[in-house]
């Protein structure tokens, strides 16, 4: 039977990501976000490395901690790799990465996965120390489930080989049922790691539905009317209220152990932001 924990010791030590092109909104919401707060920074394919590492220096500037994203198929070659992570270490002072595989459905270099990027040693060789890894609750729309498993096992095993501390990142999700399902499994497992369970931010049903079908995350109606949307208001928002209390309530520490939130900011790092720190406040 589950214990159920405050939903506001979830709002503790939360992470948001950006894009190399959202530093004018972060610096905008700055003021919102705690100092320390981890901001990993994503590897779009429209982005040059030059934002990125842009972008990742702001964020240290700020008070942040930075943790660019690397996408593996879409690094051209090893040399690119070090370039990049030398420019991220000298601009940002890095020691957090956070590796996928990326998009392409062929490499367009020498990284056929995130577990490739892992095995060429050049993180540790760049001062990276802790390592995020994706996790999917809701399953992938393009690998099955066993070698979902298998790679997560893979990618587990070498970290640890190489001394990496790791954490788990999840995919947004909607309902908390298979989010608490899934960690369970991966605490029964022996995953000790910390989990950081993707939640979007406030944003509308649209906008959540589009990233939902690009995701593969479950968008019923039933589920997103539990979530607060109503699938006939297409304009109308909704924050991630009822998702956060679900999990809030469904969770155990002994299960489930260190489990934390991630925004996907869906409708802009500073709403995102001021929609935390206002449900907080309605919460103390």
């Amino acid at each position: 039977m589950a214990t159920g924990i405050d939903p506001r010791a979830l709002l503790d030590h939360w992470s948001i990501e950006i894009t190399a092109k959202d530093t004018d909104d972060l610096v905008r919401a700055a003021p919102l976000i705690p100092p320390g707060t981890k901001i990993p920074v994503t590897f779009l394919p429209n982005e040059t490395f030059e934002a990125r590492v842009s972008a990742a220096a702001t964020v240290r500037r700020l008070g942040f901690i930075p943790i660019p994203h690397l996408s593996a198929r879409r690094i051209h070659s090893r040399e690119e790799l070090e370039g990049f992570l030398s420019a991220l270490q000298r601009e940002a002072a890095i020691d957090h990465a956070f590796v996928v595989a990326g998009d392409p459905p062929e490499p367009m270099g020498p990284f056929a996965d995130a577990l490739a990027l892992i095995q060429s040693d050049l993180l540790a060789a760049h001062g990276v120390t802790r390592v995020g890894i994706s996790g999917y609750p809701e399953g992938h729309p393009e690998i099955g489930s066993d070698k979902l498993w298998d790679a997560g096992r893979d990618k587990r095993l070498a970290l640890q080989e190489r001394g990496h501390d790791f954490a788990i990142v999840t995919q947004f999700a909607f309902d908390a049922g298979p989010v608490l399902k899934w960690i369970a499994h991966q605490r029964a497992e022996g995953i000790q790691a910390l989990i950081r369970v993707g939640v979007p931010g406030p944003a509308s049903v649209k906008t959540l539905l589009r990233f939902a079908a690009r995701c593969g995350v479950g968008a019923s109606a039933k589920v997103m009317s539990r979530y607060g949307l109503s699938m006939t208001r297409l304009l109308g928002n909704a924050g991630p209220d009822r998702l956060i209390e679900d999990l809030a309530a469904g969770l155990d520490p002994a299960i489930h152990g260190d489990v934390r939130l991630h925004f996907y900011p869906f409708g802009g790092i500073e709403n995102t932001a001021a929609w935390i720190r206002n449900y907080r406040k309605k919460l103390a």
